[in-house]
């Protein structure tokens, strides 16, 4: 439990603002539309669907187009006896392009398709080729459920005749120019048909598997030491042209039991934005604070302080001196710290920088096999935290002790202000509990998200009331 002087502290620094706080999940991850252009391209790629392209019956469009009209049928007739065969030699899937629609929780996706396409006829021994270039258009939408959890959907696959484009590519014979022509005139009102069929069932295939691996690298255990970190699922969103998945989280220990939740979203003064980068992973403060209390769990230390830091040892005996010289000629080879971590850091997020709060309780003892010590100290101290990435890895480092209150506890040497010890506790804390901690913050925290969404590297940065992870300037 926190104690008073960091409850504090946290309202001195967050009250004035806390007016200003929106409601926020534990994490967001924010996918710009590099991202899925990058990965819905990779999937349409995994799904062969220029090989689906290349098989498109362009013959049969013509004709099923045409067979309910009957003097088109005759003409489409008339037409096909001079062609032997007819298929697409080529197809690209050019830059697929995310804009926000006119809609709220709705994306568009243009995929604009280019194909060449061949034709033999006997009035030529060469092939006739003409160019094809179209657009495919789909929306991506946030779809409610009564019965489960909000997703994302692909819907309203189509290609319209509006964006469709048909050129020849060599100028032939006239009648072969003729012949050309009109097969480009049938396949005006039956190629946007065939595209939907043939290719939309694909792209919504593509889409599907590209969500799965969004939600697969998100909620991929993130391993800590001692226990892990999870996130999943709590909705997801379209904000702009981005997908945003609201996360929650959970930490479990060593026997992958749960120690904490964050499953509801909060008021915080954190910003989801992506301010021009590809993706970002914004974690809540008090999840970071979470995080923390895994890797660093309250402990108490014991410290022979003259084998430790005999300096610091020699300086805590003249303070003791000018309080009391008979205690301070008690002070052996032995003498002794406790440091008793009443709370784990309590990390504040401010832009650009951080500090830790925690409280704690320190013991002087004369040697190591005193039971009661000379007097009992409570101290608020907060430090310096630097957020920094290695190797791919969130790490903490806590350094530049402060100690803003201490408190006299217990006395068996005569009343005092403890004061006096301040710069003195504030060394044994420097040398003694911040390279504990550090210690145990060494390993830092895994985070391969980068690396699975196509960036080798990543930074962290601090920003109001959260940590934002974003891919690193090339």
């Amino acid at each position: 439990m926190a104690g008073p002087w960091i409850i504090t502290l946290l309202c001195g620094l967050l009250g004035a603002t806390l007016v200003q706080a929106n409601v926020y999940p534990p994490a967001v991850l924010n996918l710009g539309p590099e991202v899925i252009q990058k990965h819905l391209t990779q999937a349409l790629k995994d799904h062969d669907a220029t090989a689906i392209l290349q098989e498109l019956p362009l013959l049969r469009a013509m004709q099923d187009k045409s067979g309910s009209v009957p003097i088109l049928d005759s003409f489409v007739h008339t037409v096909l006896r001079y062609i032997v065969w007819m298929k697409v030699t080529s197809a690209n899937i050019l830059q697929l392009d995310v804009q926000p629609s006119t809609y709220d929780q709705e994306l568009v996706v243009r995929i604009p398709l280019d194909m060449v396409a061949g034709l033999n006829t006997p009035l030529i021994k060469t092939i006739v080729e003409f160019q094809m270039s179209t657009e495919v258009q789909a929306l991506i939408r946030v779809e409610r459920s009564k019965s489960g959890p909000a997703h994302l959907n692909l819907s309203d696959c189509s290609s319209n005749e509006s964006t469709l484009r048909l050129s020849l590519l060599h100028k032939l014979s006239f009648v072969v120019n003729s012949l050309a022509k009109n097969v480009m005139n049938l396949l005006v009102p039956a190629l946007p048909q065939i595209v939907k069929n043939h290719l939309c069932p694909v792209i919504q295939q593509a889409f599907d598997d590209m969500y799965e691996d969004f939600l697969r690298l998100t909620t991929a255990p993130i391993a800590l030491s001692p226990g892990a970190l999870e996130f999943g699922l709590l909705s997801p969103a379209i904000q702009d042209s981005n997908i945003l998945l609201n996360l929650k989280a959970k930490l479990l220990d060593s026997q992958a039991r749960v120690t904490n939740w964050l499953n509801d979203s909060a008021a915080s003064l954190m910003e989801t934005t992506l301010d021009g980068a590809p993706f970002s992973l914004t974690v809540r403060q008090d999840l970071v604070n979470a995080i923390v209390t895994t890797l660093v769990p309250k402990e108490e230390l014991v410290i022979l302080l003259r084998f430790v830091i005999p300096d610091v040892a020699r300086q805590l005996q003249m303070d003791i001196k000018e309080i009391n010289e008979e205690a301070a000629n008690k002070l052996g080879p032995t003498q002794m710290l406790k440091i008793f971590t009443h709370s784990t850091p309590h990390i504040v997020l401010n832009e650009g920088s951080a500090r830790a709060a925690q409280s704690v309780v320190l013991e002087v003892f004369p040697t190591n096999t005193d039971v009661r010590p000379f007097f009992s100290l409570g101290i608020e101290a907060s430090y310096e935290a630097q957020f920094f990435t290695e190797d791919n890895r969130l790490m903490l480092n806590f350094n530049n002790v402060s100690i803003e209150r201490i408190k006299l506890m217990i006395s068996d040497i005569k009343l005092f202000d403890p004061e006096v010890l301040k710069d003195t506790l504030t060394k044994i804390l420097e040398y003694t509990l911040l390279p504990n901690e550090n210690g145990k913050l060494r390993t830092g925290v895994p985070m391969s998200m980068s690396k699975a969404l196509g960036y080798e590297k990543a930074v962290w940065s601090v920003s109001k009331g959260a940590l934002k992870l974003t891919p690193a300037s090339s």
